[in-house]
């Protein structure tokens, strides 16, 4: 066990070296530099400002520098909003992590209910309704969900009823979290329902399911006494990925709703060529996905 744990860690290191490597360099392949756009800046001052950031140096020493730092725990000063990484990331999280937690509770929930309903109910409507919702979910992006849930049920609703039932911008009341978890979590629903069916129905199948209806138990108690406790361990094995996914997969869907969390940031970086946001967000990510699963 001991020599499988240490196996899985150093396997967890290297993937997370080769992707800042691959973060750090793709990074300097892009066209232009950080400061082009900043406007009449002297050559004095754009050296001054390549010497401050380390972009003076070859790219070979910046990443040896930028790794070492890393280790340290020292992510970098952010070249746009020269604040620390570290700083910025440990303000915005929580609000990405508030998000992603509010959708994957839902999504678990939900997943496992509509599941269970067309395993169940197969063949009827209530199978055809969830297998549809289940083909929408991993067919269509988050952030068109996002924006359909926006003009629906925030401005066409708003104009019908005359209240703002859900906020269709911003983050702080309950309501304002309704829209952006749901359309987070439309995916991981769809994928946490179809798994849950398959294995419903395969559990359903079984010959000790069979053995308890030839006793003459309800419906009820076989389905949630001997089918879902068995049918939910292929859905328990998948969470961790499907968390990883939901909690790191929310830029997009931030940015529509207009919410401070780590997408913001993120963004803006990559318009910006912000290298040190860039780097550090990713690696932040990656850690954490690498962890989760």
């Amino acid at each position: 066990m001991i020599k499988y744990v240490a196996k899985r860690l150093v396997y967890a290191l290297l993937t997370i070296i080769a992707l800042t490597a691959l973060t750090f360099f793709m990074m300097r392949l892009l066209p232009g530099d950080p400061f082009i756009g900043t406007k009449a800046i002297p050559e004095t001052t754009l050296k001054a400002l390549n010497a401050k950031y380390g972009l003076d140096k070859p790219v070979l020493e910046q990443f040896a520098i930028y790794m070492t730092n890393v280790f340290k725990g020292d992510l970098g000063i952010s070249i746009k909003y020269t604040r620390p990484v570290t700083d910025i990331i440990a303000q915005a999280f929580p609000y990405s992590f508030d998000l992603g937690i509010r959708a994957l509770i839902f999504a678990t929930i939900m997943g496992i209910l509509l599941g269970i309903v067309a395993s169940v109910k197969r063949g009827t409507k209530w199978d055809t309704l969830t297998m549809f919702i289940a083909i929408v979910g991993v067919s269509v992006p988050n952030f068109i969900v996002g924006s359909l849930l926006q003009y629906f049920l925030g401005l066409k609703l708003f104009e019908f009823t005359g209240v703002k039932v859900f906020p269709i911008t911003g983050w702080g009341t309950f309501a304002s979290t309704i829209l952006p978890s749901f359309a987070l979590s439309f995916g991981s629903l769809a994928t946490i329902s179809r798994l849950m069916r398959t294995s419903m129905l395969d559990v359903l199948g079984q010959d000790y399911i069979k053995t308890a209806k030839s006793k003459g138990l309800s419906q009820k108690k076989i389905i949630w006494k001997h089918a879902v406790r068995n049918a939910i361990m292929p859905v328990i094995t998948v969470l961790g990925p499907i968390a990883a996914t939901v909690l790191t997969g929310a830029f997009v869907v931030e940015n529509i709703f207009s919410i401070p969390g780590m997408g913001k940031f993120f963004v803006m970086s990559i318009q910006e060529q912000d290298y040190t946001m860039i780097s550090g967000i990713t690696l932040f990510y990656g850690v954490f996905l690498v962890l989760a699963n």
